[in-house]
């Protein structure tokens, strides 16, 4: 097999979206390669994610659109579009959508896997992309997929 023939080209507003926690993503790269994951993710003011770690993936989020703000370990970052936040593997990290207005985030995944895996699993089937799934979320669904995966794991720390 070629280099040409392993390409991967995802088209702009293509890729596989689910609903997480009320955030519309979706997957770039999923699948196609054993060394990196790729995702967008449309995220409302106010949403984000709770304290958590990956113990086997290192995670960057690029802004492109929004303000957000990321507690990562002892440190706090305002980040906006065209920043960078980087995230080494074992690090406790949040970040919430700081902003009015929706924010996009791309997150690149390190080595590809548990985290896509666990995403996929807790994700809702986008029908209309500009209307989120309303309630509050399975924690114990999310907890048993965290589990199963070993794609996140929650933290309660103080000061987060």
């Amino acid at each position: 097999m070629t280099t040409q023939e392993k390409t991967t080209y995802v088209a702009s507003g293509a890729g596989r979206s689910l609903w997480i926690l009320g955030q519309l993503m979706t997957f770039k790269l999923y699948g196609e390669s054993e060394t990196v994951g790729l995702f967008e993710m449309v995220i409302p003011p106010g949403g984000g994610a709770p304290p958590h770690l990956h113990r086997t993936q290192d995670e960057t989020h690029y802004i492109l659109e929004g303000e957000f703000e990321f507690q990562c370990g002892e440190r706090k970052i305002t980040a906006g579009p065209g920043s960078v936040v980087y995230v080494p593997k074992g690090l406790v990290h949040a970040f919430g959508n700081h902003g009015t207005q929706p924010g996009r985030l791309l997150f690149v995944e390190t080595p590809a896997g548990p985290l896509e895996q666990w995403l996929a699993e807790i994700g809702d089937p986008v029908t209309d992309p500009s209307s989120p799934p309303q309630g509050a979320p399975d924690m114990e669904k999310l907890a048993a997929a965290a589990q199963r995966t070993g794609g996140i794991e929650f933290v309660e720390q103080a000061g987060y």
